[in-house]
């Protein structure tokens, strides 16, 4: 019989962490990821678990952990701290039934980016990685941009926190990328 091991976007059990100097990179298998669309536009629009479904560019954060991603017309990524090893894709169903909603927790990477100095070296360090305007990457913001040849989306979850997401196939170069620059702004 086959001895099943549940396994990060790295392979391995444990999430994957390093710091350099104030910035900090840590791997977030705990984050629950579902994709919701709407097929019309309703008025008011749904708040699944109380978060508004924010306008394009933001993010809108809610309690206990969860968030709401603009991602296209009429569609968010619903993001849901600490619920990976649940069915988040059911509870979202049940919070918005209206809605075409579809589980994506393991086809994307989350990586943390945290400063613990503040907003300025995670600001630094963004100028150099991607390829947008200052008041794009502000608290509260979230935009897919190129990030070392790769989509993904750039969440600012806070001055000090930034969270990318990418394709898990990806995640060793994603990971090489953000750890490179990290590593090179504070050396």
């Amino acid at each position: 019989m086959t001895d099943l091991a549940p396994a990060t976007a790295f392979g391995v059990a444990e999430p994957r962490e390093q710091s350099f100097g104030t910035l900090s990179l840590r791997e977030r298998p705990d984050l629950a990821l579902a994709s919701l669309a709407l097929a019309e536009d309703p008025a008011p629009l749904p708040q699944p678990f109380g978060v508004t479904l924010p306008e394009p560019g933001r993010m809108a954060l809610g309690d206990g952990g969860l968030a709401a991603v603009w991602m296209a017309p009429r569609q968010w990524m619903l993001l849901g701290e600490g619920a990976a090893d649940d069915d988040f894709a059911a509870c979202v169903v049940t919070a918005v039934p209206e809605a075409c909603v579809t589980e994506q927790t393991d086809g994307w990477v989350a990586i943390d980016l945290q400063s613990d100095d503040g907003a300025a070296p995670l600001a630094r360090l963004l100028e150099r990685m991607v390829n947008l305007r200052p008041e794009a990457l502000t608290a509260g913001c979230a935009t897919r941009t190129l990030l070392a040849h790769q989509s993904v989306f750039v969440l600012r979850r806070a001055e000090d926190l930034v969270t990318f997401l990418g394709p898990r196939s990806a995640a060793g170069s994603l990971w090489h990328a953000v750890a490179t620059a990290a590593q090179r702004l504070q050396g």
